[in-house]
């Protein structure tokens, strides 16, 4: 049983990067934009609004490709900067209506669809189920953690090289 809900966490690691991909694709976006806008969805939903500079470092993005991002989807409508009113130098990042709409628009029948799956579990059920994402999310974000920083961009070959 646990192989097969590892191979089931991993299949649906890969259709969500595919959703992602495609939405991304889509809307004329970059896949770390789409990553980006994400991660400052997530952050004003938390009450807690990236910087620029904490939105690279989330999202694992060079300083130079964190404000082509932020420029893309500021563009597009997506995302605006506010400058703080106490520190006229701090940034933060904020999503725009618009964009969130697209981002409904796209992801909410898949929303639907998993209303309707968990629409068949009970409640106890739901709480094991959410005890135990939360878990798994914890661990892969403390193993990516915990990787060194500058990992290397081609995987060794039978011989031990890179390929």
């Amino acid at each position: 049983m646990r192989e097969r809900i590892v191979e089931l966490l991993q299949a649906y690691a890969d259709e969500a990067g595919r959703l992602g991909h495609a939405f991304a694709a889509g809307h004329g976006l970059h896949r770390t934009d789409a990553a980006a806008l994400l991660a400052v969805l997530r952050a004003e939903r938390d009450g807690d609004a990236l910087t620029p500079g904490r939105l690279g470092a989330e999202v694992g993005l060079s300083s130079g490709a964190t404000t082509a991002a932020v420029d893309r989807l500021e563009r597009l409508g997506h995302l605006h900067r506010v400058r703080d009113e106490v520190d006229r130098r701090r940034v933060t990042l904020h999503h725009d209506p618009a964009g969130a709409d697209v981002g409904r628009a796209f992801f909410g029948p898949l929303a639907a669809r998993i209303d309707g799956v968990l629409a068949t579990y009970s409640e106890d059920e739901q709480a094991l189920v959410e005890r135990f994402l939360t878990q798994v999310v914890d661990a892969v974000a403390h193993h990516r953690a915990e990787l060194p920083t500058a990992l290397p961009t081609a995987l060794p070959t039978a011989e031990g090289g890179p390929s």
